[in-house]
């Protein structure tokens, strides 16, 4: 069956740029990497030898590239032509692949020296331009991801500033998301997101117990007793505002209620809870046996955020 949606390549001197129109996310890749993606249905075996990592995600996120390259390179035209119909209006950058944690249901390959460079810097500030110069929305969502992007600061910090020098003479404005897992922070983070980021995602899920069985260092270290007082400082020093606290509920806490639950007692009042993606047979897949506890769950969430509204401490929960 041919695919509806299409990746699209760029192929400049800093390597190639991936668009994924699955998740509207841009990529910098090796040419090994492309070399793979371009022909993965061909070469699985390859693939899985090469890079199983890359393999098990493709196959269960479906990452498309064409059969046809002459399709590509049209699809690759329209995207760059000065089209005043089109409009961009985010970008999610990787500053690295590279993160501090090894959680276990992580899908990304944390790939050590995968940090962006000065160069490949210079790649995404030229995208940037090109989103910008063709697009009619005024306001620019730029998302920092990883791997974990506390790990290449100063990355993050030469984007936010070129974009800010930008504004003015585009009319764009600028507003910046940073993703990241809390064991960096510290005050000069704290600071620079209080006066840049328009909202700050932090990965927390729940309870002590649930979260340090699968949110572990390289060493196997529960991550909570570092992040915790982390994440109150940040939370305390934005006013309780712009921000939400990002969990994943797996097979060990189909109860995930009672992990929200902890976190609005913890402070946290803006609050997100998502079920593990998961290749089925990993001990930490949710199964269908497990569908009717958590449809339970979401009545109990419910009956429990009107009783905390009433009550006069609420709490939002964003799906």
């Amino acid at each position: 069956m041919k695919p509806s949606k299409y990746n699209i390549t760029i192929d400049n001197e800093d390597g190639y740029v991936v668009y994924n129109t699955l998740n509207d996310r841009l990529m910098l890749c090796t040419p090994e990497t492309m070399a793979l993606l371009e022909g993965y249905r061909d070469r699985m075996d390859d693939c899985e030898r090469v890079h199983p990592s890359l393999y098990r995600y493709l196959k269960e996120k479906s990452f498309i590239v064409p059969d046809d390259l002459d399709e590509t390179k049209k699809l690759l035209e329209r995207f760059l032509q000065e089209d005043e119909d089109e409009t961009y209006s985010s970008l999610t950058v990787n500053p690295t692949l590279n993160c501090n944690l090894a959680c276990w249901y992580c899908y990304e390959e944390h790939l050590a020296g995968s940090d962006m460079t000065s160069e490949t810097r210079r790649a995404v500030e030229r995208l940037i331009e090109r989103v910008i110069s063709n697009g009619k929305t005024r306001e620019f969502n730029l998302g920092f991801f990883g791997g974990e992007p506390l790990m290449n600061w100063q990355v993050v910090k030469d984007l936010v500033a070129y974009c800010r020098s930008r504004e003015k003479e585009t009319g764009k404005n600028f507003r910046f998301t940073l993703t990241t897992n809390g064991m960096l922070i510290d005050d000069d983070v704290i600071d620079f997101c209080n006066k840049e980021m328009s909202n700050v995602v932090l990965s927390l899920d729940g309870r002590k117990e649930v979260h340090d069985r699968l949110r572990v260092d390289y060493a196997g270290r529960g991550s909570y007793d570092t992040i915790v007082p982390k994440f109150q400082k940040l939370v305390q020093a934005r006013g309780g505002k712009n921000y939400y606290i990002r969990g994943t509920y797996t097979h060990a806490n189909t109860d995930f209620t009672n992990d929200i639950f902890h976190m609005a007692d913890l402070g946290f009042t803006e609050l997100s809870m998502e079920p593990v993606v998961s290749p089925p047979g990993e001990p930490w897949a949710l199964t269908e046996e497990d569908l009717p506890v958590l449809f339970d769950q979401y009545e109990i969430l419910a009956k429990e955020m009107l009783q905390r509204e009433e009550e006069g401490r609420p709490f939002t929960f964003y799906h």
